[in-house]
C-alpha cells in the first residue's frame, strides 16, 4: 500500500475532511490479501525561522498526526522535503520516494500485488516498472483527480468515494 499523503489529504477535504481509521482505510484497500506494509508519504509543514506561533503549531499537528501513523501495525511514514518557490511551496522527492520503493519492492519480489492512492503521472513509469516485474497494481482515486496516463497505466482501478469511506470514518465520543 503506497499512500500520496497530500493526495488522499485532499480527497479527504472534498469529502468534508472525513476523519478515518488509516488501519482500516489500509486494510480495506488491500481486498483479499494480507497487507506487506502500509507506506504514507508526505512533508512536514513549513517553518520560518524563527518560526511563527501558527507555524509551531501547525509543525507540532502534523508531528503528533505522524507520530500515530508510525504507531498503526505495518505502517511507515516516508518523509520528503518542503520547497519554497516565489511565496509557494511544493513537496519535493515524495514522489521520488513513492516511486522507488514501488520499483524496489516489486523487483526485489516482496510484493505481488501494489496498491496506489494517488493520481499523479509522476508515477506512470514507476507502475509500467512494477507490472514489468510481475506486480499487479491497482489504483484508488478520486473521480476528477487522476492522470489519464496514470489510470490506464494500472491493471485495475476504483473510484474512492464518500460511501466507500463511510466503513472507515474513526468517530470521536463528544464529552459533554
Amino acid at each position: 500500500m503506497f499512500i500520496d499523503g497530500e493526495y488522499l489529504g485532499k480527497v479527504l477535504l472534498n469529502f468534508g475532511k472525513l476523519p478515518i481509521d488509516f488501519e482500516a482505510f489500509a486494510n480495506m484497500l488491500c481486498t483479499n490479501c494480507e497487507r506487506l506494509r502500509a507506506y504514507y508519504y508526505t512533508c512536514m509543514p513549513y517553518q520560518s525561522n524563527p518560526p511563527t506561533e501558527e507555524e509551531k503549531v501547525r509543525y507540532a499537528n502534523a508531528d503528533k498526526f505522524l507520530y500515530n501513523i508510525r504507531k498503526l501495525p505495518r505502517f511507515e511514514v516516508r518523509l520528503g522535503k518542503l520547497s519554497c518557490h516565489a511565496g509557494e511551496f511544493e513537496q519535493k522527492r515524495v514522489d521520488a520516494l513513492m516511486s522507488v520503493d514501488l520499483v524496489r519492492m516489486s523487483w526485489d519480489k516482496q510484493i505481488q500485488r501494489a496498491f496506489l492512492v494517488t493520481g499523479d503521472s509522476d508515477f506512470v513509469p514507476a507502475v509500467i516498472a512494477a507490472k514489468e516485474a510481475g506486480v499487479l497494481v491497482k489504483v484508488y482515486y478520486e473521480k476528477g483527480a487522476i492522470h489519464d496516463e496514470l489510470y490506464d497505466a494500472c491493471d485495475d482501478r476504483e473510484e474512492l468515494t464518500k460511501s466507500k469511506l463511510s466503513s472507515v470514518l474513526r468517530y470521536r465520543k463528544l464529552v459533554p
